[in-house]
């Protein structure tokens, strides 16, 4: 297989890429770690007029972790973030989603903005970022902006990024103190896109009260599926959630889609199964504890 033709771009600065994304409009595509785009070029799934390599384009790769949370530059590929002992230490929700992607020579290329611009609902970055509230910053030759998880991803593989604009990073705010996170999912192989997922954070009060209880459900929507379950979790210590119950509302949340690899109804309880083993992991570390 090989992709329909194409201009080729390789800018070394951010404006040089700026400039010719503006110049190219819809035409134009980015190639940054290429695990998504490359394929499609190569199936005709997509037909791009201009493709503008950012891989020469200097500070994009950053990785800044802090106690606001941790950015992620556009050219920080998988395996940087999920290595990353400052990212993990902000956010373990990284590294047990990143550890998730595909198979490690994917990660070693993929970058995690390029996944939040393909906006797969089946990847795992789009639920993260949209269980933690995050953003993602768009450049084009007009200035910046920052777009919020909850607008950016807005159907199946569409996002809020326009004809001209490059994601130059994406932001993943940091949970409150005790607070706990897990990422469960099941996939026909290892690496293979899952037929269903579950990305947990619960916060726990002074009194080891339930705070605050939120999932993101992959596979089950054209964008990542947030639920805050919150309510379900009851005034009784954590420790004593019945958190197959709580996942039930979960499982009234969802409306997936069957297809070849699983019916509606079979998505619909996997997920409440997941989110049941999220939501006990999740809670189990904001305790301090291992599950």
């Amino acid at each position: 297989m090989k992709p329909p033709p194409f201009d080729y771009h390789g800018p070394v600065t951010l404006g040089e890429a700026l400039d010719v994304l503006a110049e190219a409009g819809p035409g134009g595509k980015v190639l940054a770690g290429g695990q998504s785009l490359i394929p499609l070029l190569n199936m005709r799934l997509a037909a791009p007029a201009h493709i503008v390599d950012v891989n020469r384009v200097p500070g994009l790769d950053g990785i800044e972790a802090g106690p606001a949370g941790v950015r992620v530059g556009a050219l920080a590929r998988h395996a940087a973030v999920e290595r990353s002992p400052q990212a993990a230490a902000v956010l373990p929700l990284l590294r047990q989603a990143l550890r998730l992607v595909a198979h490690p020579v994917i990660r070693n290329r993929g970058t995690v903005v390029g996944s939040l611009v393909h906006a797969d609902p089946a990847a795992e970055m789009p639920a993260v970022l949209a269980l933690l509230g995050g953003s993602v910053r768009l450049a084009s030759r007009d200035g910046e902006r920052e777009v919020p998880a909850a607008e950016f991803f807005t159907g199946l593989m569409e996002s809020a990024v326009r004809p001209g604009e490059l994601a130059v990073s994406a932001f993943f705010p940091a949970l409150p103190p005790r607070s706990g996170t897990a990422f469960h999912e099941v996939a026909r192989r290892h690496g293979d896109y899952a037929v269903a997922g579950v990305a947990a954070a619960v916060t726990l009060g002074e009194d080891l009260r339930v705070a605050a209880a939120r999932v993101a459900c992959v596979s089950v929507g054209p964008v990542p599926v947030v639920v805050d379950v919150t309510p379900a979790c009851g005034p009784g210590p954590a420790a004593e959630a019945d958190w197959e119950a709580v996942a039930g509302a979960v499982r009234d949340r969802v409306d997936p889609e069957g297809d070849i690899h699983a019916t509606a109804d079979y998505r619909r309880h996997l997920t409440g199964v997941l989110a049941a083993r999220a939501l006990r992991d999740a809670a189990f570390a904001a305790r301090g504890e291992e599950s």
